[in-house]
């Protein structure tokens, strides 16, 4: 029994003995790690950099307009008739005062032929009622009737002239004829319509919707960018109207601009309009490129100084305005003159050793 325990014993501190040697070992190879770490140089990332430069921004929003000629017209026949001459060539521009569609008027030119004589009666009439009344020979009464029948015929033949005008449609100004299905011979009702006519000038209004905030700051003479299809430039618009009243379903008020330039869309095209919202507001832009976004939102990395050329990484959240081509604005969390990490930014997380690389060196941001 005494040899039992006396063997368990020593098999006991047999064990002790080897794990307390497995541990200063253990322990003396970590701190021979550590050591060997602490002489090894710390990783040095390299990216190249940008100056945060100070920004005047124009807040805006983006709305759809539409292309309205400056005159534009539905046109219209007054009176019925039968069409004689047609002169609607769909897409020709014409004057003003071109023949479009004349109707039949060989009635009226008929009607017009006789109260033509009948005048010319009346006044012969007059004038012997006039030779008389001086010798006294006719009552002023007689006289006065025959002046009153010559008026009469006078006004009637008027009359006739402008029903023959009523009946030869002109265009009223210079204009681009629309789609028209109008034929010689065709009988048309008073009021059919008969094709449109916009009118072609060096300008055209724009008509966009703007928030009722946005139209209330608007006034007569503000500039609006206006964006045509397949243009890369926008072409500046004036502003010449806001309605009175906004849409009670969309809360919009229509704004109306005007827009001069040689090549515009057709009247109905759709366009984007870009309009200011309120004044103007400083604030620093910095390359696309350095803007970090992540879970905890949108970041940089400021360059902090430590001599040597080597540089200290420091996570920055920002807060972000509207893309300006390559450059971001950023609106609070970075400060002009300050540095960022731009290509590269990528590797880089917070207290990261930077290089700033020697092509690139620190890179300013040209104006626009």
């Amino acid at each position: 029994m005494t040899r039992r325990w006396l063997g368990a014993g020593l098999l006991l501190l047999t064990i002790v003995g080897v794990g307390a040697g497995l541990a200063a070992w253990k322990y003396a190879t970590l701190q021979a790690a550590l050591a060997a770490a602490a002489n090894q140089p710390e990783p040095v990332e390299s990216v190249t950099a940008a100056v945060a430069e100070t920004r005047e921004f124009q807040p805006t929003t983006v709305s759809i307009g539409t292309i309205m000629a400056l005159r534009s017209i539905t046109l219209q026949n007054e009176l019925p008739g039968t069409v004689r001459e047609v002169g609607l060539s769909p897409g020709e521009i014409v004057a003003a005062g071109t023949l479009l569609i004349g109707f039949d008027v060989s009635v009226e030119e008929a009607e017009l032929k006789a109260q033509e004589a009948h005048a010319a009666l009346t006044r012969a009439t007059l004038e012997r009622m006039q030779n008389l009344w001086r010798t006294h020979a006719v009552a002023k009464e007689e006289l006065d009737r025959a002046r009153a029948e010559h008026d009469v015929a006078l006004a009637e033949i008027e009359r006739i002239k402008a029903v023959l005008a009523r009946k030869t449609i002109r265009a009223p100004f210079r204009a681009r004829i629309g789609i028209a299905d109008v034929h010689p011979g065709q009988y048309l009702d008073s009021g059919t319509v008969l094709t449109t006519l916009q009118g072609v000038d060096d300008a055209v209004h724009v008509d966009f919707e703007a928030p009722q905030t946005v139209a209330a700051a608007l006034r007569e003479g503000d500039a609006v960018e206006v964006f045509t299809p397949g243009a890369i430039e926008p072409v500046i618009a004036h502003v010449i109207a806001v309605d009175a009243r906004a849409d009670p379903a969309t809360r919009n008020t229509t704004v109306r601009a005007k827009m001069e330039s040689a090549a515009t869309p057709s009247p109905g095209a759709s366009v984007r309009v870009r309009a200011p919202v309120g004044p103007k507001i400083m604030a620093v832009a910095i390359p696309a490129n350095a803007l970090r976004r992540g879970p905890a939102g949108d970041h940089v990395f400021a360059l902090e100084d430590e001599g040597g050329g080597r540089y200290r990484a420091r996570l920055r959240p920002v807060q972000t305005g509207p893309l300006l081509g390559d450059l971001v604005l950023i609106l609070s969390g970075l400060a002009a003159g300050e540095q960022v990490a731009a290509s590269g930014s990528f590797k880089l997380n917070e207290g990261t050793l930077v290089a700033i690389t020697a092509d690139a060196g620190l890179r300013g941001i040209e104006s626009e």
